[in-house]
């Protein structure tokens, strides 16, 4: 009970606190079960709320399931490809799997259909979504000491899906060319290393001739990031990268990611603090095209979010009644305090106590659409660039003086990597924390292995990132400028001296 008066008094200034449930503890959808759990203030049994639950997943991945949209009438549905489900052990990735393998995989004959068969369950329009479905399982072990591989307990964990093939990745395999190469990617002549040292961060290139161990380039990768942030983002970022590549070269038109109400909503409200805000549609649904390929031979794979209805609550519960195994997604160490768990706490926290708040914050997110266009995507994380992005950032940036003496020193055929990076991946490497670097000794260091090929293009193409096109034998030249000529640029808004 709270009260806007004093209760002892004013009896009638006491506000009843609102129930966790509407109405009765009867289920709302069949009215005459008890209630077994509580959802946004609905009750459901547990007849209804499974049936509900695999409703809420056929209504948002169906939509995006054809090719083209679907016209006045409902079309038979049929992918273009196959389909990849993305597992990372987590409750979110194990309701996901469990879902799909349900509706599209578990009651699929063995025997080939063949165009004679018709008719009852042999019809044409009861032929697979999907012809073929696999499972891929991204390991990141390797990018931090003391964390134990779990590749062979996914293995086993889903093994009760025999129909889905599993494809287990590691990390390291983003600076590997045998990887990259292998998932069809266009070899390269040498690799691309840039100095994290300075924001313009300039980039070399080294011979493939030289050794380079994959996990020491990830490691390395990692520790010369400046903030547990940013470590906390790219890991993220190299792993959707991975799946992306694997779905193309399985052939998969449709990647699947475990991505529930809640999850969506903190990576929403993360992704936008750490200036990703011109791709936060992205976040829910994606039409990913690789930048490898020449335009018309492109095959676009569509990223979908099925549970981005589901909260956190509802998967758990339907862990429990499905009895399904949940491993446990790994955690990032060291990052308890940084933007992404911060925002984590803040968003499971506020589901507690406000659970329609959070799928709020999905449905309004969802609505966004940015002002101006897409200039290019970035090298690195492969989502589009802002208009101006480079432009902006000059204007507004604050930047330290050992920049400034470092940019300075810089003359004539200087090569930078930042006009090809979308404001959050130039952010994730430049980011500074008030508590210190995180940054090692050396701070050379290698890309993964498709920035390199990418970079490339957009170079050959005549593109500076912006949508622009560099002049030929154009020569790139900065200096300090003086202080003199500072004032002579702004002379004209600065206020004369009226002390006296």
């Amino acid at each position: 009970m709270s009260a806007c008066g004093n209760p002892a008094t004013e009896t009638d200034v006491l506000m009843e606190r609102r129930p966790k449930f509407d109405k009765s503890r009867d289920c709302v959808k069949c009215k005459t079960n008890r209630g077994n759990i509580v959802i946004r203030h609905a009750v459901y049994c547990k007849e209804c709320f499974t049936p509900l639950v695999s409703f809420k997943f056929r209504r948002s991945l169906e939509p995006f399931v054809n090719e083209l949209p679907q016209g006045p009438r409902r079309k038979a549905l049929k992918a273009s490809g196959d389909l990849l489900l993305a597992f990372s052990g987590g409750l979110g990735s194990t309701v996901l799997l469990d879902l799909a393998y349900q509706a599209y995989f578990a009651n699929r004959h063995e025997e080939d259909r063949t165009e004679n068969q018709q008719g009852g369950k042999d019809h044409p329009r009861n032929a697979p979504i999907w012809p073929k479905g696999s499972i891929c399982y991204v390991e990141i072990c390797s990018a931090f000491p003391g964390m134990k591989d779990r590749t062979e307990k996914i293995r086993t964990a889903i093994a009760s899906y025999g129909s889905l093939d599993f494809i287990p990745l590691r990390l390291e395999d983003a600076f590997d060319n045998s990887w990259w190469e292998s998932v069809g990617g266009r070899p390269s002549p040498s690799d691309l290393e840039v100095d994290l040292s300075n924001e313009e961060i300039f980039i070399s290139f080294f011979s493939k001739e030289t050794i380079v161990d994959p996990v020491t380039s990830l490691r390395t990768f990692l520790s010369n990031l400046p903030t547990h942030t940013a470590i906390s983002r790219a890991v993220p970022t190299l792993v959707r990268i991975l799946l992306l590549y694997t779905a193309r070269s399985t052939g998969s038109s449709h990647l699947l990611l475990g991505t529930s109400l809640t999850s969506l909503s903190v990576s929403l409200i993360s992704a936008i603090s750490q200036g990703a805000g011109f791709t936060v549609r992205e976040e829910a649904q994606e039409e990913w095209a690789s930048l490898d390929v020449p335009s018309p031979t492109r095959k676009s794979v569509r990223v979908i979010r099925p549970l981005r209805d589901i909260g956190m609550k509802e998967c758990a519960i339907l862990c429990w009644w499905r009895n399904l195994n949940v491993i446990g997604k790994e955690k990032i160490p060291g990052g308890k305090e940084d933007i992404a768990n911060l925002t984590k706490d803040f968003i499971v926290g506020l589901e507690k106590d406000y659970p329609s708040t959070v799928s709020t914050i999905a449905r309004t997110c969802g609505k966004l659409i940015p002002k101006a266009g897409s200039a290019r995507k970035c090298i690195l994380c492969e989502q589009p660039v802002q208009q101006g992005i480079q432009d902006w950032k000059s204007r507004t940036s604050i930047r330290t003086l050992d920049a400034a003496e470092t940019t300075s020193d810089v003359i004539e055929h200087s090569r930078f990597i930042s006009p090809y990076l979308c404001y959050a991946c130039h952010t994730t490497f430049t980011s500074r924390s008030s508590r210190g670097s995180m940054q090692s000794g050396t701070t050379s260091v290698r890309l993964p292995v498709w920035t390199g090929q990418h970079l490339m293009d957009a170079q050959w193409e005549g593109t500076n990132g912006d949508g622009g096109h560099e002049q030929k034998n154009e020569v790139w030249e900065k200096r300090r400028a003086k202080e003199e000529d500072m004032k002579n640029i702004i002379g004209d808004f600065l206020l004369g001296d009226t002390s006296t």
